[in-house]
């Protein structure tokens, strides 16, 4: 959960409003779900553009964040190489987010005030034929409505090939937990933020919480993947690459054991950026996607503008829209939207 974005993006305000909604429901349910460690974002490229260009975003929205020096970031985490890094910018009140417990507290608070949750499937056969009055479901029900939100994350460009088939793509992102060494608390989140380190590549990664260890990631997009059929298998390669940066920029974790391995997926876009817009046949299609690895961390405040969106009460935001990927020019980017 953060807040860095680099210029002219609305996502920097969107996490604004997310923090407050984030805090909102932590007190209403009376469960934490964000753990304010802080994130860290380190610059060690010399295209610092993008971190540059966040200053003024985040200044606006109102994130607190702090412009911090090298040497400023070694006397305060000496457990963390920063040789190579130039500066940074230190997001005070941001952190990381537990979401399967989350959506799970969400699932519990729609029940519990007269929603129907039911975990089906629903059939893509003819899902683009117009119009679409019923929705024909994986256990032969049908489920019929005045209007249909779609937001299934990876699963949406295969329900909707014909309009999102080249659109929104799947890639394959590893991801690895490491064992800190034994009764070394350096590595765990009380004493290390959330961090990002800007280089020739990018990688991000948690502190170890209470029931994961040391969360390391390349945030490099990987290979097209299957989310419903593809192995979920990490490649020696991703894993040698990721040892070899933690042995670099964290000394003390150097041939630190792996202790759990995941195989997640990204849903991007061409240029970044999310879909959410009116199917462009269907007036009572909605269609939520493209969120990459960053899209849950936005999750209240993507909630409140798809609600105004098909109460009719909103415009969705041009750079969000299906039609910009009518001109080739415009889908060509380079917004960093990860995890």
């Amino acid at each position: 959960m953060r807040g860095t974005y680099g210029p002219d993006q609305p996502y920097t305000e969107l996490a604004a409003r997310a923090l407050k909604l984030w805090t909102k429901y932590e007190r209403r349910w009376k469960r934490q779900f964000l753990h304010r460690t802080g994130v860290l974002w380190m610059v060690s490229s010399r295209e610092d553009e993008y971190e540059r260009g966040s200053i003024d975003v985040l200044r606006q929205a109102k994130i607190k964040f702090h412009e911090l020096s090298a040497a400023e970031m070694k006397k305060r985490w000496q457990q963390v190489n920063f040789d190579d890094v130039r500066w940074g910018i230190f997001e005070s009140e941001c952190g990381y987010l537990d979401a399967r417990a989350s959506c799970q507290a969400v699932v519990d608070a729609f029940v519990a005030t007269g929603g129907v949750y039911r975990q089906l499937a629903v059939l893509a056969d003819g899902l683009e034929n117009t119009p679409l009055r019923e929705l024909k479901l994986s256990d032969g029900s049908r489920l019929k409505a005045d209007v249909y939100v779609f937001a299934c994350g990876p699963w949406l460009a295969k329900l909707f090939p014909e309009t999102l088939g080249k659109v929104i793509h799947a890639t394959k992102q590893d991801v690895f937990f490491f064992g800190p060494p034994a009764g070394d608390s350096r590595f765990c989140d009380s004493s290390l933020p959330v961090w990002g380190d800007h280089g020739k590549r990018f990688f991000y990664g948690i502190p170890g919480g209470d029931r994961r260890g040391f969360k390391v990631a390349d945030d490099t997009r990987g290979s097209e993947f299957d989310p419903t059929n593809g192995e979920r298998v990490i490649t020696p390669a991703a894993l040698k690459r990721v040892r070899e940066y933690v042995a670099y920029r964290f000394p003390a974790m150097k041939n630190a054991p792996l202790i759990e391995s995941r195989v997640c997926q990204y849903e991007q876009t061409a240029d970044s950026h999310f879909v959410l817009d009116r199917h462009p046949r269907m007036e009572n299609v909605w269609l939520l996607g493209g969120g990459s690895g960053h899209g849950f961390k936005h999750g209240p405040a993507l909630g409140e503008v798809i609600a105004e969106l098909v109460l009719g009460d909103d415009v969705t935001r041009d750079v969000w829209r299906l039609a910009r990927f009518g001109k080739k020019s415009e889908t060509q980017g380079t917004q960093r939207n990860t995890g």
